[in-house]
């Protein structure tokens, strides 16, 4: 079994690279999202399984910690998204 990440920097990156995953495989998810103000439902389903994906790797310190994963939604994903017109902005 591999070693779960208990830094939080490199988990944070671990974040960041599983989110940016998400995002590349659902552009039109994201986009069509970002216009209508429902991008946590459009991708309720892979964002989850982001999410397992993340705490299975990382030790359960980093669970919560600091909300990593959150995080990494809104700087990966959604502030990415900035350049998509939307009522949200």
């Amino acid at each position: 079994m591999a070693r779960l990440v208990d830094n939080p920097e490199l988990a944070f990156r671990l974040a960041r690279a599983i989110v940016s995953d998400i995002a590349l495989y659902n552009q039109e998810k994201v986009k069509e999202g970002i216009k209508n103000d429902n991008i946590f439902d459009l991708l309720a389903e892979e964002l989850e399984e982001g999410r397992e994906h993340f705490h299975s790797r990382t030790a359960a310190e980093m669970a919560n910690r600091d909300h990593l994963y959150d995080r990494a939604i809104v700087d990966v994903m959604i502030k990415q998204a900035g350049k998509i017109e939307s009522s949200i902005w």
